[in-house]
């Protein structure tokens, strides 16, 4: 019995340790806030506030990319969104889609389910919205088309500056993102999000826990 004791004890260290050293250099885990609706709209269909995610660190973050970085001018405040342009980049961003380049990003079919509902940030009125599978750099990835019933953003059309990224969020009825602060350093975008341990509901709900973010 002792020599059991004694094997989870170290058993337990171990584990412990890893775990700690992963964080520090590899990995962290944060939890989206339920306290910025802004942020909250902006980052459906893929994510929801109150999900427990993990940000990949070692490497550093490319096109396609879900990432979070610190909002250019605000630093005490982080945003969401996907690496759609880079340095010396032409994008132009017109309703859902967007042409990088002159070329455009592709939508491959419906989700399923192939609609999903989020709240409008400024009124909190419920929005129904259909979801789509965007494909960028033969990586897949949700993202909300705008109804036909609802008036677009403005289109934006810009040159990314050497350095840095342009951001979109997979909302595109509701972003917020590089059209509202601006192009983000590349190297201030340190963590990319790459899964999602549980979400808001927490472990009951089997549908968002232990999933892969795109």
């Amino acid at each position: 019995m002792h020599k059991l004791v004694r094997f989870l004890v170290w058993t337990a260290v171990i584990v412990g340790a890893i775990i700690g050293l992963a964080r520090l250099t590899v990995i962290r885990w944060w939890r989206i806030p339920t306290n910025d609706p802004y942020l909250e709209a902006s980052i459906t269909p893929t994510l929801r506030g109150g999900d427990l995610i993990l940000l990949w660190r070692l490497t550093g973050a490319e096109y396609g990319d879900l990432v979070l970085c610190p909002e250019p001018g605000a630093p005490e405040r982080v945003v969401i969104g996907r690496i759609v342009a880079e340095g010396n980049d032409r994008i132009q961003v017109d309703g859902t889609g967007f042409t990088v380049n002159g070329k455009s990003s592709l939508a491959e079919r419906a989700c399923s389910p192939n609609t999903f509902e989020s709240e409008h940030p400024g009124t909190g009125e419920p929005i129904e919205q259909h979801c789509q599978v965007e494909t960028m750099r033969g990586s897949s990835h949700m993202r909300g088309s705008i109804p036909s019933a609802r008036p677009a953003p403005a289109t934006v059309s810009q040159e990314v500056p050497p350095g840095n990224v342009f951001l979109l969020s997979d909302n595109r009825l509701f972003p917020y993102d590089s059209r509202d602060y601006g192009s983000v350093p590349l190297d201030s975008c340190k963590e990319t999000i790459f899964f999602r341990l549980v979400g808001r509901k927490g472990y009951v709900d089997g549908e968002t826990r232990f999933t892969f973010i795109q």
